[in-house]
């Protein structure tokens, strides 16, 4: 991959100056509202991903204490 010369650097600084330009401080409030969601939304859902699984692994270990429990007591008769 070549390194980029001035001109392109110019010339993609220049073209996110002018689409930067062309928003509204509204159409900015959007574009930002519309990322913080995307964002919360993403990151609700890795949480959520993690609590599921933290919460599995904690069932799972139950289950096989009450069944541990249980097979003790059945020996035990």
């Amino acid at each position: 991959m070549s390194k980029m010369s001035g001109p392109e650097v110019g010339s993609y600084a220049g073209g996110a100056v002018s689409v930067s330009a062309a928003f509204t401080l509204t159409e900015f409030g959007v574009a930002v509202g519309i990322i913080t969601a995307l964002l919360t939304f993403a990151l609700n859902t890795w949480y959520t991903r993690q609590k599921n699984a933290r919460e599995q692994r904690l069932a799972d270990l139950d289950i096989r204490e009450r069944e541990v429990r249980l097979a003790q007591l059945e020996a035990a008769k």
